[in-house]
């Protein structure tokens, strides 16, 4: 079990155009992030596309190279590793992707899919398919379907490969990048409890990405919500869904249908105006302002700090009361 720790973490995107790919401009899809994961817990990010949440995650995994701040898992740094020491940064810190069909080999079996990080690291010689074996039943897969390729398996029985895959070199953080979005919704619900279960049995510590704040309830202990690069509220889950204090965390909360039906007719809507601005060229000061029903001239000139409450909510708005 080891936290997973991310320090004012920056990636910045060269923007280019035209036949030659000139520089036309730049990106920043994270800017100044820090979050912190306990051992054994999950991080709930939220947010709508492009927010920047699966370049956090990437850069997490070292599937991208951060432009500075710093990676570490347990008391390690592996943000400027490189080479084997960088090899065994993958055992540490393994992805589940978002489109199960797409990040698996058409043309390697489910076994040698499974079974490709136990060669890759050198693990399990000589068992390597009794391990791949136990593999497939731990995620729910019936092992006789080793030989099976992924176009034979449906949606979530291929998101159950990737995610046997992940836990094959046996690893402490797993980056999951919106694994269930792709699936139908009773499909989800066994995912997540597989997931659940797993958290539970090894002792993984989980950065789960999504847009689904339905989703993101289930299985988190703390949320983040994320907007144009930054996070503009996080703290327990509990309260986040309770109490949120950000304008853009309300937003999405009353998004949520509700299973009561005179609730749901009776609740009160905050509509967002307005699309998401482009990330070539965010609003100055806070960039939620152009959308924000509480905006102020204050939140068009100054960045808002983050600040506290006594519940352990960290919110960055002018106006939120704490």
């Amino acid at each position: 079990m080891k936290t997973l720790e991310l320090t004012d973490l920056i990636k910045t995107y060269a923007v280019r155009r035209g036949v030659l790919g000139r520089r036309s401009g730049s990106v920043q899809a994270v800017s100044g992030v820090s979050i912190r994961v306990p051992a054994g817990t999950t991080y709930g990010l939220v947010g709508e596309t492009g927010c920047g949440k699966s370049t956090l995650g990437r850069c997490a995994a070292r599937l991208n190279e951060p432009d500075d701040g710093t990676v570490m898992v347990g008391d390690d740094e592996i943000t400027r590793l490189r080479g084997g020491q960088l090899r065994d940064v993958r055992r540490k810190v393994q992805t589940v992707f978002q489109d199960p069909f797409a990040s698996l080999n058409p043309r390697m079996s489910i076994r040698s899919i499974v079974r490709e990080p136990l060669t890759i690291h050198g693990l399990h010689a000589g068992k390597r398919d009794e391990r791949v074996r136990a593999l497939l039943e731990q995620v729910g897969l019936n092992p006789e379907w080793a030989g099976r390729y992924p176009h034979e398996l449906s949606g979530g029985q291929r998101q159950r490969v990737g995610i046997a895959r992940a836990l094959a070199v046996e690893p402490d953080v797993i980056v999951l990048d919106e694994p269930v979005s792709a699936l139908d919704v009773s499909v989800q619900a066994g995912v997540l409890n597989l997931l659940c279960d797993l958290q539970d049995t090894l002792g993984l510590t989980y950065l789960f990405i999504s847009h689904d704040l339905s989703v993101v309830r289930h299985l988190s202990h703390q949320v983040g919500v994320m907007y144009l690069g930054r996070i503009v509220e996080s703290g327990p889950a509990d309260e986040v869904y309770a109490t949120p204090r950000h304008p853009y965390t309300q937003a999405l909360l009353s998004s949520i249908p509700l299973p009561d039906p005179r609730a749901e007719r009776t609740r009160e809507r905050i509509v967002l105006t307005g699309d998401l601005p482009s990330p070539m060229s965010p609003p100055p000061g806070c960039h939620f302002h152009t959308r924000c029903t509480k905006a102020t001239e204050i939140c068009s000139r100054l960045v808002p700090e983050t600040r506290m409450t006594p519940a352990g909510q960290s919110v960055a708005c002018h106006h939120a009361e704490l």
